[in-house]
């Protein structure tokens, strides 16, 4: 009677009363004094006596192996039918790494379990106070409860060996693990994203008729305590952990216990390295529309824009997974900026093209001209050269200026030139709407 009445507490107050006890016991590592065992009316042979008689009357001078091979079916509950009732908290105390192309989280979370053993129970009162006892594990039936989405998991230090027994029949124990789980994400809105990502828990063999995994704490406190218990701030924050239960049903019907745990990517390493970057070789692009030395000079200065774009793209993709529900964001920017510059590049390497190809065309009409004037202005001192003044060329450019042949290539100039400023005008257009879209999807 007095187990259940302990488990209606549990399932109302969701152990809260018992969160400082499990604290305490953390921190002094399982080393439990006698003054805070309330047994002051003890002296210290008497207390030493009683830890010997509850040693005893626990079984464990024994060690019956019934206690670890048997569920608590056996011996839970006082022989009840009703399934046992497995208490569970999840607390992450540190974010490792997050894999987007594996598609992992990797975690240290500190597990906390407590589930019932009817046959274990005592009245502190005969053993000087004491109510509760560490006691080996393995002499102990532990609760089968893996982790669904586990890829790997490991001891965070080492495998804690003790269990906590508590005067009213319930064992309660801790585990730091490293976790890998499998984690479905979603890059779209990479580096200004937030993930979701969940933990299972379930037993391997053990239906819902015999067992039941319930949360120990409110979703508040494991979320705060777990902010507290935080190691490492790296790429990512904790926002938030919730939970929920359910059944899974295959062979048999199992209980699940499903943590899902929120974070959030902070992106500022990524806008320096590649947003910020991409950014000024789109604005560096503009500015080379004013490069007017010499064509080839802003030609080789496009390439080179181009190539750095490229360079940025190998990088996403050693980053982003090779296939997603949607393409990242940022993906879609640096492909963007990448076809902006490609185009301009076009757009440059065409008008140049029409520049030579006019300058050409002029540069053979006016030789044409001058050789053909009356046989042309000889040289005094040598009759076999033409004579190469200044003022007799620039008069026969002059002349040559004025023939139709001479007017188309001044068009052509022309038609270059406006189509130079158009585009300008509607590059500086496209970049301008680009970016305001992009920014009112993408930054939050």
């Amino acid at each position: 009677m007095r187990q259940q009445k302990y488990l209606r507490h549990f399932s109302l107050l969701n152990m809260m009363h018992l969160h400082w006890l499990m604290f305490l016991l953390i921190l002094l590592g399982w080393v439990f004094d006698a003054q805070v065992t309330g047994a002051q009316n003890c002296s210290d042979v008497e207390y030493a006596e009683a830890r010997k008689r509850l040693f005893e009357h626990l079984g464990m001078d024994k060690n019956d192996a019934q206690k670890t091979r048997m569920w608590p079916l056996t011996f839970g509950n006082n022989g009840s039918s009703n399934p046992a009732d497995i208490y569970m908290d999840l607390y992450v105390t540190s974010i490792i790494k997050v894999d987007e192309k594996a598609q992992s989280l990797t975690t240290q979370v500190q597990i906390r379990t407590a589930w019932p053993i009817g046959d274990l129970e005592w009245e502190e009162k005969k053993f000087c106070g004491i109510d509760k006892f560490a006691a080996p594990k393995d002499m102990f039936w532990t609760p089968d409860i893996g982790i669904v989405e586990s890829l790997k998991t490991d001891f965070g230090t080492k495998d804690f060996p003790n269990v906590v027994l508590f005067d009213i029949g319930f064992t309660f124990s801790v585990d730091i693990l490293s976790l890998t789980t499998a984690c479905k994400m979603d890059l779209h809105m990479f580096p200004f994203d937030s993930q979701s990502c969940k933990i299972t828990f379930q037993s391997t063999s053990y239906s819902t008729q015999d067992i039941t995994i319930n949360p120990l704490s409110e979703k508040d406190f494991i979320t705060v305590t777990s902010q507290e218990l935080f190691l490492a701030q790296g790429e990512w924050d904790l926002i938030n952990i919730t939970y929920s239960s359910s059944t899974y049903t295959e062979w048999i019907e199992m209980d699940q216990l499903i943590y899902q745990i929120d974070i959030k990517r902070r992106p500022l390493l990524y806008v320096i390295n590649i947003i910020v970057p991409v950014f000024f070789f789109l604005i560096l692009d503009v500015a080379s529309f004013f490069i007017v030395k010499n064509g080839y000079d802003k030609l080789g200065f496009k390439v080179t824009l181009l190539l750095s774009i490229s360079v940025m793209l190998l990088i996403l993709s050693n980053t982003l997974p090779s296939t997603a529900d949607r393409i990242p964001l940022i993906g879609v920017y640096c492909c963007a900026v990448f076809c902006l510059i490609g185009i301009s590049l076009l757009e440059t390497i065409f008008v140049n093209y029409l520049k030579a190809e006019t300058a050409n065309r002029g540069s053979v009409e006016t030789t044409s001209t001058v050789s053909g004037q009356d046989g042309g202005v000889r040289d005094p001192q040598n009759p076999g050269a033409t004579a190469t003044d200044p003022q007799i060329i620039s008069m026969c450019n002059a002349a040559t200026q004025r023939k139709p042949q001479q007017k188309t290539c001044l068009y052509w100039t022309r038609v270059a030139r406006t189509i130079d400023v158009t585009f300008f005008v509607l590059y500086i257009i496209t970049i301008i709407f680009f970016l305001s879209v992009l920014g009112k999807l993408w930054i939050p």
